[in-house]
């Protein structure tokens, strides 16, 4: 992100990870004006974000879908934080309830933008976070924080690497050792070692408590 005299940034590039054609036009609509020169990067998976991430070092900022394929629950915003601490990502999403909002934010997403947000306002939202700040929906309250056994388990997730939350994925997809081993190109010895490390990180003693764990902080709707 390069600034101008005027303090107001000239040029940046923002990736926009959403899984519908449609709604990726209207969050370029919703960027349009935040930098005098900007690149916008369109990804419909998960993975395709992630690669424009690694070969751009100069991205400002990822706005994502919480549901996307290949993603369960808030692993793609964990994904992104752990493996991108560096870049701001604002969760973009159709869920707009108060539990889910104050997770991602926990999760570390820098801002919340519910779908049914006017552009308007989606580009102040952008701008308060390119500056440093955070958004969240004004008029939905977030209370005083999740219960502390919940903010406990966000914490222990968010701990997770990303190659250890893509195992704990497949766990939850009912997967085997040998074939999270495949998905991934390693060895079952390695995968039995991230999930000694899984269990250790979230303080339980098998994989279906990991699993449990897990699923308590699924996507809602």
């Amino acid at each position: 992100m390069t600034a101008s005299m005027s303090g107001v940034a000239d040029r940046g590039t923002i990736i926009i990870a959403d899984d519908h054609p449609l709604f990726r036009g209207a969050l370029k609509q919703a960027v349009n004006g935040v930098f005098g020169e900007l690149t916008v990067i369109e990804a419909g998976t998960l993975e395709e974000a992630t690669a424009a991430l690694s070969g751009d070092s100069d991205v400002d900022l990822v706005l994502l879908d919480l549901k996307m394929p290949g993603v369960s629950g808030f692993s793609g915003l964990t994904f992104l934080r752990s493996q991108h601490p560096s870049v701001p990502v604002i969760v973009v999403s159709g869920v707009d309830d108060a539990a889910t909002i104050r997770t991602c934010m926990e999760f570390g997403a820098s801002g919340y933008i519910p779908k049914t947000t006017p552009i308007e306002q989606m580009n102040e939202a952008v701008r308060a976070v390119l500056a440093g700040g955070s958004w969240t929906p004004p008029h939905i309250p977030l209370g005083e924080g999740a219960d502390k056994e919940t903010s406990a388990l966000v914490r222990r997730l968010a701990s997770l690497t990303p190659q250890q939350m893509r195992v704990l994925t497949m766990l939850s997809e009912g997967l085997l050792n040998k074939q999270i081993a495949y998905e991934l190109s390693v060895s079952e010895a390695t995968v039995k070692a991230h999930v000694s490390a899984i269990l250790m990180k979230l303080g339980v003693e098998s994989r279906t408590q990991a699993v449990i764990a897990a699923a308590k902080l699924e996507v809602p709707g």
